[in-house]
């Protein structure tokens, strides 16, 4: 090598330009549901699609909600995530319903933990009926704000006893009466156990990611969940968020994307990615 040249730097991210990566596969029963091919094109492999002139790298004429982008974005789910389900462990929509009530600023993974013992202890909806709270918050504790979740849970069982004949209902309307279930559980309820699309899950994953993704510019649950019901096609509104769910927890991470893994990368510009082949924009960001 000639004096004086300096040979170019390895990126900071081991990657170059070509690198091939691979996603490993992982087993349903290893993951409570998430499923991946063995060998995924990389955004380096894959082309972001042509959405208009300066589509691709600048925010100029950029429409990040155009039909063909979110089409896009939804094609490279089914190849990331073709079968996810909800991850809580259930048997049953009473269960589901407990199990999502639990979730809240918990993880699937505690409240997994947490549930076969309670469901063992109290079988059915009458026996978590004819409890006080207290008498529930030392079985779930560790899940954190157990005095709120106990309230939310004994007083959901005696409504769903009293007023629905023991039987969770099947219904939006109905499931907001009941005490601690807002539209992010009524859904997950509705969704995984009913296979009724009434909206979609809005939870802290798909909070951060669609924001990421520019897909909505709100913060606010209940205005992210309109604007994506506008632009999803309701038939995918149900795998829609186990996809962006389970895209948080493996990829989509709050603090550190690995960006340099997700078939995403070349159509995300989000200003807080770790790695990036496209302009980033301002505003784009959890």
């Amino acid at each position: 090598m000639p004096r004086g040249v300096t040979p170019r730097r390895p990126a900071k991210t081991g990657r170059q330009e070509g690198a091939r990566v691979r996603v490993k596969a992982t087993s349903k029963s290893q993951k409570g549901g998430y499923s991946a091919p063995q060998r995924l094109k990389t955004s380096a492999q894959t082309p972001a699609p042509k959405l208009s002139k300066n589509g691709r790298g600048s925010a100029k004429g950029y429409n990040p909600v155009a039909p063909e982008r979110v089409t896009e974005i939804l094609s490279r789910l089914d190849q990331l995530y073709p079968d996810v389900t909800c991850a809580l462990t259930h048997r049953n929509p009473w269960e589901l319903l407990v199990a999502t009530i639990l979730s809240a600023q918990s993880t699937d993974v505690r409240v997994n933990i947490v549930t076969p013992e309670l469901f063992r202890k109290y079988p059915t909806v009458q026996d978590f009926a004819r409890l006080e709270p207290q008498q529930l918050e030392p079985d779930i504790r560790s899940t954190g704000f157990f005095r709120n979740k106990s309230k939310s849970v004994v007083g959901a069982a005696k409504r769903i006893v009293n007023e629905f004949g023991g039987n969770v209902p099947e219904n939006i309307d109905d499931l907001l009466t009941l005490p601690g279930v807002a539209r992010k559980t009524a859904n997950v309820v509705l969704g995984t156990w009913f296979g009724k699309a009434e909206g979609l899950v809005v939870d802290t994953h798909v909070h951060r990611i669609s924001r990421r993704l520019e897909l909505t510019k709100n913060d606010d649950p209940k205005k992210i969940e309109q604007d994506l019901m506008r632009m999803i096609p309701r038939e995918k509104w149900i795998l829609f968020s186990h996809q962006i769910i389970w895209h948080g927890r493996k990829l989509c991470l709050a603090r550190s994307p690995k960006c340099a893994d997700c078939l995403l990368e070349n159509i995300c510009h989000a200003e807080d990615k770790t790695w990036s082949t496209v302009e980033k924009h301002a505003g784009a960001k959890a």
